[in-house]
């Protein structure tokens, strides 16, 4: 069971209930690792490493991504999603034009700086920051080079922007809402996001937790 492929996962569970379910199938021995966390609130392409190839695991997570994000202007969120305390911005009722917004979006193509959100799993001194903030910490995250290769925009209807957004590694999609937000003038926050590609791996080619017994040939008995 030396395989790469790729689920798709619901919005609700982590990436971690993916891995969970996926031992649950197959059994609890196999070594399991993913490329690229998924938050719960996202839905998509998670690729799965088993067995030996999860020594490859971070040739996938340095692969190109894509996702379609729903971002929601004027209003900004704690944690930078829907599961935030939300605060309207004073200029709501701005309206912004499209134009603004297309001009906005090429600012943050190419080689950009990004700040992580606070709630997320990146480690502080081992810790994962989201753990420090519910715990009551103070925290500041350290802005990092990260790469947005493009952003184009699918529809727009004030307050809502959907974009395709195509990244290198470590782009925090939830960052990049806020970001924009922030450029408009109007705040924003990640109202919905899939990750529809990761390297090869698409929605078409994904598969549902409930096929993994049939694709590895698994007795349904284990």
């Amino acid at each position: 069971m030396d395989k790469i492929f790729a689920i798709y996962k619901p919005k609700g569970p982590t990436s971690y209930d993916m891995i969970r379910k996926i031992k649950k199938e197959i059994g609890n021995d196999i070594k399991i690792g993913h490329a690229g966390t998924l938050d719960p609130l996202a839905s998509g392409i998670l690729v799965i490493a088993i067995g030996g190839a999860t020594k490859n695991i971070s040739e996938e997570v340095a692969k190109e991504k894509e996702y379609i994000a729903k971002i929601k202007l004027g209003v900004r969120s704690s944690t930078d999603d829907e599961e935030g305390e939300k605060t309207r911005s004073t200029n709501y009722e701005l309206r912004i034009n499209i134009e603004e917004i297309e001009k906005v979006l090429k600012i943050f193509i190419g080689k950009i700086q990004q700040v992580p959100p606070v709630y997320s799993a990146l480690k502080i001194n081992g810790k994962e920051a989201y753990k420090r903030m519910r715990s009551g910490e103070v925290i500041e995250m350290k802005s990092r080079e990260v790469e947005i290769k493009s952003i184009d925009v699918l529809t727009y209807d004030w307050p809502f922007l959907v974009i395709k957004v195509i990244t290198g590694p470590g782009v925090y999609i939830r960052s990049l809402a806020r970001d924009i937000g922030e450029k408009l003038g109007v705040w924003g926050y990640m109202s919905d996001l899939e990750r529809t590609r990761v390297g090869d791996f698409t929605k078409e080619n994904a598969i549902e937790i409930s096929d993994i017994k049939n694709i590895f040939g698994v007795d349904k008995t284990l």
